[in-house]
C-alpha cells in the first residue's frame, strides 16, 4: 500500500473525527530538496489567517496536532507538512535521512509560500528543535515560536552504530511498544488513550520504507543542541509536569537555557497540544481570542 493511499483510506476510516476532518485539507505538493531530487509530499493547509507552520515530532505525522488545529483554523491559516523521513513521506531509496534533508524539505516548502508576510511556527518535541533551527536560518520570515516539550535543545548528536540502528527500528514497530510509548506520553492513558490513539500512532508504520529510513535517520543521530544559541524571534515554551518521555535532566537544561520562557504546564504530559489543546490555542491567539 502506498503512502498516498493510506491517506486516502484514512480520510475516511480513521476512528478519531478530527484526525478524518483535518485530512480534508490534504495535499500533495511537489517539492525539490537538496540530495532527495523531486516528489510529492504530504501538507494539510486549513484556515484562515496569517500562516502557522506546525511541525510534529519524532516518528510522527501531521495528524498529531488534530486537536489543536479547530482551535487556530479560525484565526490562523495552518501549514502542517509530515517532516522529511517521516509520517506518510515519500521515502527515497538510497538517500542518508538525518538534520539537514529535515530542513532543506521546509527551506523549499517555505519557497511556496507568499513572500509578502513572516509565518508563526508552532514545533512539538522533536518539531521544537527543527523550529529552532529554522527560525535560525530564516530570521526574517519567521516572526515567533512557540515550542510544546522540545527535544534536543540540549547535548551531542549521538548516532546508532549499525545493527543497533536496526534492532531499535525492529523494537519500534512492535505493536505492543507503539501501545505503551503512546499511553506514556499521556498525562493521563487510563482515560485518554484508547484505540483511535493507538490507531494515529500507529498508521505511518505501514508506508514503505518506514524502517529504513527511521533507522538511517538513527544513524545520522539526529536533532541535539538545537537550543543555543536562541534565535532572535519571540519564543515561549510550554512543558507538562507530567512529561514521562522527557526526563527531569532534560527539563533542567531546559531551564537553564530558557529562563522565564519556560513554563510548566499542570495535567499535562510530553502531548501539551493533545492533553491541553485549549491553552496551547490560548498561549498562541491571547486569551481574548478564545472567549
Amino acid at each position: 500500500m502506498t503512502n498516498k493511499r493510506i491517506l486516502e483510506n484514512a480520510a475516511s476510516t480513521l476512528l478519531d473525527p478530527l484526525a478524518r476532518e483535518q485530512l480534508q485539507g490534504l495535499d500533495w505538493l511537489e517539492l525539490s530538496c537538496t540530495n532527495a531530487g523531486s516528489d510529492h509530499y504530504p501538507v494539510v493547509t486549513v484556515g484562515s489567517g496569517p500562516p502557522v507552520l506546525l511541525l510534529h515530532g519524532f516518528d510522527s505525522s501531521n495528524l498529531e496536532f488534530r486537536r489543536l488545529v479547530p482551535l487556530l483554523k479560525t484565526n490562523n491559516t495552518l501549514i502542517i507538512p509530515d517532516l522529511f523521513g517521516f509520517g506518510f513521506c515519500p521515502r527515497p531509496e538510497h538517500t542518508n535521512y538525518g538534520p539537514e534533508l529535515v530542513l532543506n524539505h521546509l527551506d523549499a516548502l517555505l519557497d511556496t509560500l507568499p513572500t509578502d508576510q513572516t509565518i508563526g511556527v508552532i514545533g512539538a518535541s522533536m518539531g521544537g528543535s527543527v523550529a529552532m533551527e529554522l527560525a535560525r536560518r530564516h530570521p526574517h520570515l519567521i516572526d515567533r515560536l512557540l515550542l510544546l516539550a522540545p527535544a534536543g535543545l540540549d547535548g551531542k548528536p549521538m548516532p546508532l552504530p549499525p545493527v543497533l540502528d536496526q534492532v531499535g527500528v525492529w523494537f519500534l514497530g512492535r505493536p505492543s511498544v507503539r501501545r505503551g510509548l503512546c499511553r506514556q506520553a499521556f498525562a493521563d492513558p487510563d482515560s485518554n488513550v484508547g484505540e483511535p490513539e493507538i490507531e494515529i500512532a500507529s498508521l505511518h508504520l505501514k508506508v514503505p520504507g518506514w524502517a529504513r529510513s527511521l533507522a538511517s535517520f538513527a544513524r545520522s543521530g539526529g536533532f541535539a543542541g538545537c537550543g543555543n544559541p536562541l534565535p532572535s524571534q519571540p519564543l515561549h515554551v510550554l512543558w507538562g509536569e507530567q512529561d514521562r518521555i522527557l526526563r527531569a535532566p532534560q527539563k533542567w537544561s531546559a531551564q537553564e537555557l530558557l529562563g522565564d520562557k519556560l513554563e510548566s504546564v499542570a495535567n499535562c504530559g510530553h502531548l501539551p497540544h493533545i492533553d491541553q489543546p485549549e491553552l496551547v490555542a490560548q498561549r498562541w491567539l491571547g486569551p481574548e481570542c478564545l472567549s
